[in-house]
């Protein structure tokens, strides 16, 4: 379908990285306006202690204030296996509604049976403000804005396209580090190909920023290239290499990786829009599922 590009439009993006998790995290400002979008939040946690933090956070939420800002928007491109979304506690401090794709049901219905939630976990998405489908518009201040739907990496990814800024999320990374894995439940090499084409089909002069980086062969970590760059650069995709490559690729590629290290609280927060879950008595809990991943 025919993507409403807007390039003129440019806006003020803010990064942050985060160190323990490789995830950056965007304040994205109208060029029109004091408001403003964040992407990708992370709230931090000490899994062995089963503790949590703000810090992160704090760091977006004082930008937010001190610039003078007015939050919009707190975007989760997707749900997320390796980090935990701070978006209750920003949209407590800031306002803002809360969107993610609206593929999330199938994450909740997945996951919800992995981690044994029972009936009481709603797995229709309304634990967040909107649910976005491939093409839907939406206003961050004065800036037009739309989703592009990403399956492949998740069932549930979106990229979401700024002015002439997308934030894509895990379908690509930089172009020394390729594209994210497709092994997750629902996920589908075959379709992160096709999402990747979605992105790259977007101006060349369009500015992508990544949702994580892991400094390959000891470079700096970088978060920003563009649709030309990575269709001549990127290690997976670049230079015409072909659907039925890349599957084989991301399909050896994948039985290599590790599994997350936060995937186990991740996805029990992330499929509530950053809620922690609780016991019966409201005490906050996170389960660890025994041979279920």
């Amino acid at each position: 379908m025919p993507y409403p590009v807007e390039m003129r439009t440019v806006p003020d993006v803010s990064a942050h990285f985060d160190e323990a998790t490789n995830t950056i995290s965007y304040i994205i400002k109208d060029p029109s306006s004091d408001c403003c979008a964040i992407v990708d939040s992370v709230l931090d946690i000490n899994y062995a202690a089963g503790r949590i933090s703000y810090d992160h956070a704090n760091v977006l939420i004082n930008e937010v204030k001190e610039r003078g800002l007015t939050l919009d928007w707190i975007i989760e491109t997707h749900v997320h296996a390796d980090h935990l979304s701070a978006a209750p506690y920003i949209q407590a401090e800031l306002g803002g509604k809360v969107g993610v794709g609206d593929k999330i049901m199938l994450v909740q219905e997945t996951f919800g049976k992995i981690f044994n939630e029972g009936t009481e976990f709603q797995r229709d998405g309304s634990q967040f403000d909107a649910l976005f489908k491939d093409g839907d518009r939406y206003k961050v201040g004065q800036m037009e804005c739309f989703a592009i739907y990403t399956p492949g990496h998740t069932p549930a990814c979106m990229a979401h396209v700024m002015g002439n800024a997308t934030f894509t999320g895990d379908t690509l990374f930089m172009p020394d580090s390729g594209s994210a894995r497709a092994d997750f439940p629902g996920g589908d090499a075959g379709k992160l190909y096709d999402s990747i084409q979605k992105v790259l089909s977007l101006p060349d002069e369009m500015r992508l920023f990544m949702c994580h980086d892991y400094g390959p062969n000891d470079r700096e970590i970088q978060w920003e290239t563009t649709v030309a760059e990575q269709k001549q650069k990127n290690i997976h995709v670049g230079l015409g290499k072909t659907r039925e490559e890349f599957i084989k690729f991301r399909t050896a590629r994948d039985a290599q990786l590790d599994v997350p290290k936060l995937i186990l609280p991740s996805l029990q927060v992330n499929m509530r829009a950053g809620e922690l879950p609780s016991d019966p008595d409201g005490n906050l809990m996170l389960k660890v599922p025994v041979n279920a991943l």
